[in-house]
């Protein structure tokens, strides 16, 4: 059955051809208000390709063939400007790509900020963020991977949520009983956002995250450059240096920051491609140094 048919079919059933979505909470959703805003999803050809206003954080699980896998996962966050995600490109594609090499996926769809659904709506994606990196690793022998082995994946706005989660794993905002380590082992930025400053951020994403007048300690704490030590995981960059939306100096300043911090990084500029490059190429094309740097570093079969 093809995928795009498989998707119509079984989401409503809470599965995406044979894999299970779950919702991130099991419970009430941390510093969410009682206002129930309805979510929006657009499909094309059978699969949502976006989503909007989302309220309730879900967790998509890709698991591949036994015979295959790595014992490695990835959770996957698709970007949107934090107003809304990708989902089709940058979440359903990915995570195919991954199970063809062994490597589980996880798919988030995240909470977009929001003042009616949330106390405090900077912080509501990271918790979301948190709580995925936690429920995969506590969940890793189910899912028949290994809890050290656990990375983080973000495209453009999400590659903000995805390195913020990557130098925050300290600051826990979620519910952690079991003090479960909200670190990742290794992060995947593409073409992300990194900063909230005037010059280098972008505009749209903080606008959506921290409002149309964010305070100074607001943008220092969500600029992620400045928080790098030398305990951030292993991270991949890549970026478009041509980028007209999201400035290829995130990628820059991040990777600067990070090999000032004896941090292992590995960067790949290309020269033309503008914003969402990665979409325009074949999946296996563009994603095949991201495999090979994943094979040097023990995180897929060589």
């Amino acid at each position: 059955m093809k995928l795009g048919l498989c998707l119509l079919l079984l989401a409503l059933a809470g599965h995406v051809c044979g894999q299970q979505i779950i919702p991130l909470y099991t419970g009430s959703i941390p510093n969410a208000t009682s206002y129930a805003m309805k979510e929006l999803a657009q499909e094309k050809d059978g699969r949502i390709v976006w989503y909007r206003k989302v309220s309730k954080p879900t967790l998509t699980i890709f698991l591949p063939a036994k015979e295959t896998a790595s014992g490695t996962g990835v959770v996957i966050f698709p970007g949107g400007g934090y107003s809304g995600e990708s989902y089709d490109a940058e979440g359903l594609k990915i995570a195919e790509s991954f199970i063809r090499h062994g490597v589980a996926a996880f798919i988030v769809k995240y909470r977009l900020p929001s003042d009616s659904i949330m106390v405090d709506k900077s912080i509501g994606p990271l918790q979301d963020a948190q709580r995925a990196i936690k429920v995969v690793r506590e969940r890793a022998d189910e899912w028949d991977i290994k809890p050290d082995k656990i990375g983080i994946m973000g495209f453009s706005a999400g590659g903000h949520l995805a390195s913020t989660a990557g130098t925050k794993f300290n600051e826990s905002l979620i519910e952690n009983a079991n003090k479960t380590s909200l670190r990742p082992d290794f992060m995947i930025l593409i073409y992300p956002v990194i900063s909230m400053n005037e010059t280098l951020g972008h505009k749209g994403s903080r606008t959506s995250l921290l409002g149309s007048k964010p305070t100074g300690d607001q943008i220092e704490r969500f600029s992620n450059e400045l928080h790098v030590t030398n305990q951030i995981p292993p991270t991949y960059i890549t970026h478009a240096g041509d980028d007209k939306v999201v400035d290829v100096d995130n990628s820059i300043a991040f990777y600067e920051a990070l090999r000032h911090h004896n941090v292992a990084a590995e960067l790949h500029l290309y020269p033309k491609g503008d914003h969402g490059f990665v979409l325009k190429l074949p999946t296996e094309e563009w994603m095949h140094p991201l495999f090979s740097w994943m094979k040097q570093n023990d995180w897929l079969k060589k």
